[in-house]
């Protein structure tokens, strides 16, 4: 593979869609240096793996040579993303954005190089813009055009408010693009309406139009939703190494391979021997999900950390006299959770959902080697190690 094969290859890794691939290859083939946009809202002080997703294909950009700039959107956050939401969403103070963009430079720089990153702040040009400005803003698109995103159209519809600062939204970060000259704009899939606007306000403006490069989200630890705070989903990057590593080791064996592709750094080549291993027996996805959790945690934490981290995890469960070998259920989620209950009358731990509300009653039911002591609890989908008793195991995976 030539040169630029393979760094389209890195580039191309994990990503939804491009638009317009065959413009990106034309930018990458001119040698130069490409002005790589990402744009974070600063809309709560810690960020989670989910955010981790685009950094991470950043700095896929950054070791490729091309000048990262890490916008903070602290004039933005005063407006309020409405992408995906179902409702206006409340502004927050200056006080709280200023705090918040701090913390998230700090976060970011665990994963790019701080000397080879341009930070910037949109407050620096749209503060600037003014009422006069700000209008010949607005006159550049129609209600109509706005009217074609999917969450207003849905808002619309089902009798929602939508607030008029909304529509401003895409106009900003659209504007964003136009000031910074941003050769690549990356972004979730959920950004597509806004991505795409960067790319009409700078051809009105007569510049070259960037290419958009959108990244899935990252699926929760539920296995459903999208990783976020408010679905109690997440992995922070200010976790403990010790929760961080429990969480990784709880995601189903299937979430498992999304997250190696979205947050590991390993070669594509030694993920697919990863799992060429386990179809053959010869790998353990145990073992695998065990060198996420450490490579994730080092990288958040230190390598001592994550040897720490798998020490303790082991001991715990070696502790509690967990085997390797126990059969395998699996389990369809349904609605909120499955009542544990009757999980553990399906995975054929007891016999009666009466006989397991007895036994935990009696201490006798443990999840990962933890006693269970909520007889209503819900178990959402994951998968985990449930015992009864002395003898009775099954690793359970509900989804």
């Amino acid at each position: 593979m030539s040169q630029l094969e393979v760094a389209l290859a890195e580039i191309k890794r994990g990503a939804e869609e491009i638009l317009v691939e065959e413009e990106l290859v034309a930018k990458l083939k001119e040698g130069r240096p490409l002005r790589i946009k990402l744009g974070m809202d600063p809309t709560a002080p810690d960020i989670h793996l989910g955010h981790t997703v685009i950094l991470n294909k950043l700095k896929t950009f950054q070791d490729l040579g091309h000048e990262v700039i890490l916008l903070i959107g602290d004039f933005t956050a005063m407006v309020g993303d409405p992408s995906g939401k179902n409702a206006t969403r409340p502004p927050l103070s200056e006080e709280a954005i200023k705090h918040n963009a701090l913390t998230y430079a700090e976060q970011a720089f665990k994963i790019l190089d701080p000397a080879k990153t341009r930070i910037e702040y949109n407050s620096t040009w749209l503060s600037e813009l003014g009422a006069t400005g700000m209008i010949k803003l607005a006159a550049k698109q129609t209600v109509a055009r706005m009217m074609e995103r999917d969450d207003f159209k849905k808002r619309y519809s089902n009798g929602q408010s939508i607030a008029i600062h909304e529509f401003l939204y895409p106009l900003l970060q659209g504007y964003d693009s136009v000031a910074l000259k941003a050769d690549v704009e990356l972004g979730g899939t959920d950004q597509k309406f806004n991505l795409l606007m960067g790319r009409e306000l700078q051809k009105d403006a007569g510049m070259a139009t960037q290419c958009v490069l959108m990244m899935p989200l990252l699926v929760g630890l539920d296995g459903v939703k999208k990783m976020s705070k408010s679905a109690a989903n997440y992995i922070g990057v200010h976790d403990a190494p010790g929760e961080m590593f429990g969480k990784i080791m709880s995601i189903t064996d299937d979430l498992m391979w999304n997250y190696y592709e979205l947050l590991s750094f390993r070669p594509l080549a030694e993920i697919e021997e990863f799992k060429a291993g386990i179809a053959a027996g010869t790998l353990n996805p145990r073992d695998v999900k065990i060198w996420l959790a450490k490579e994730i945690i080092a990288r958040y934490h230190d390598e001592a950390a994550a040897e720490a981290a798998h020490e303790d995890f082991t001991q715990r469960f070696s502790k509690n006299a967990i085997p390797d070998e126990m059969p395998e259920v699996e389990l369809a989620l349904e609605g909120e959770g499955l009542a544990i209950a009757n999980l553990l009358k399906d995975a054929d731990l007891v016999a009666t959902t009466s006989e397991a509300l007895r036994m935990i009653k009696q201490g006798a039911v443990k999840v990962d080697g933890e006693k269970l002591e909520d007889g209503k609890a819900l178990i959402g989908a994951g998968t985990a190690v449930y015992q009864v008793g002395k003898r009775k195991f099954a690793r359970v995976t509900v989804k």
